[in-house]
């Protein structure tokens, strides 16, 4: 039983020490990283917050840090809230990102995250981060 465990051990350590090639890109496109971060605005009931507000801050803290172009979407995430059956709806601004092979853009991304929930007293500013194929 004690060598069962250990060889279980062995196992599990040496997957956790693999490395994972990155997936193969099709002819013409690079492996980089993609970023998508929503920016909520306040849900009903709170005060509300203009969508020039929200364009004076991506022009302010976001288009500086990634100069090399993002798009922004307009969203609408939702999910179930406690008391059982509310369910709260918020808009958002999507800010996506193809992050750059150089410099720093995690703390580029932090920085961003972290005005946005200063200037606007947000609790909030979901990150997702994926691994993309692009071709510019």
């Amino acid at each position: 039983m004690r060598a069962l465990g250990a060889s279980l051990a062995a196992l599990t350590l040496a997957a956790c020490a693999t490395t994972q090639e990155p997936s193969a890109c099709p002819a013409g496109q690079e492996n980089l990283r993609t970023a998508q971060l929503y920016l909520g605005r306040p849900a009903a009931g709170q005060p509300a917050l203009a969508e020039a507000d929200l364009k004076k801050f991506i022009a302010e803290e976001v288009t500086p840090r990634f100069t090399g172009g993002l798009t922004v979407l307009d969203g609408g995430p939702q999910w179930p809230a406690r008391p059982e059956n509310q369910l709260i709806r918020e808009a958002a601004k999507v800010v996506l990102i193809v992050v750059p092979k150089e410099g720093d853009a995690r703390a580029k991304i932090e920085a961003v995250r972290v005005a946005y929930k200063a200037r606007f007293i947000r609790d909030s500013g979901l990150l997702v981060t994926q691994a993309a194929c692009v071709a510019a």
